[in-house]
């Protein structure tokens, strides 16, 4: 079992509608990966699709990803591609279910944003996950 030190939220920054698959085959396709983004992704409709096991390695940060799990919702962003926090209240409530059994497995770990990483330049997840999500236990 591995020491999870974060629990980061991510934005897929793409439209909401954008499939699961077509995610997943950017990753092994365009950027190489073995491994997916993300531990868990969040569909409009609020379904988490579990992609990874809490044991396995995600991509989701540079640098941090063997002391990290992973989620993100689909969306972020708006038609123009700036960053939006464009949350479906399914997708609201996912996180936090998500990150409160997270919470309650690896209770020392940080809840933060992709964004709250030191040397990213991105808005990801396109809100302050750290002050959203200060007090889930």
């Amino acid at each position: 079992m591995r020491t999870i030190k974060y629990l980061v939220v991510h934005c897929t920054a793409t439209p909401q509608s954008t499939k699961v698959e077509s995610i997943q085959g950017y990753w092994k396709t365009n950027l190489k990966w073995k491994s997916p983004g993300y531990h868990k992704i969040i569909k409009a409709n609020g379904e988490v699709i579990t992609l990874a096991n809490d044991d396995e390695v995600c991509n989701g940060v540079a640098g941090f990803n063997s002391v990290s799990l992973h989620v993100s919702y689909i969306g972020g962003i708006d038609s123009k591609t700036h960053p939006i926090d464009n949350r479906t209240g399914g997708q609201k409530e996912a996180l936090l279910q998500v990150l409160h059994e997270w919470k309650k497995r690896y209770p020392t770990a940080i809840i933060q944003g992709h964004r709250d990483f030191p040397k990213v330049a991105k808005a990801c997840p396109s809100f302050d996950a750290k002050k959203e999500y200060e007090n889930v236990r």
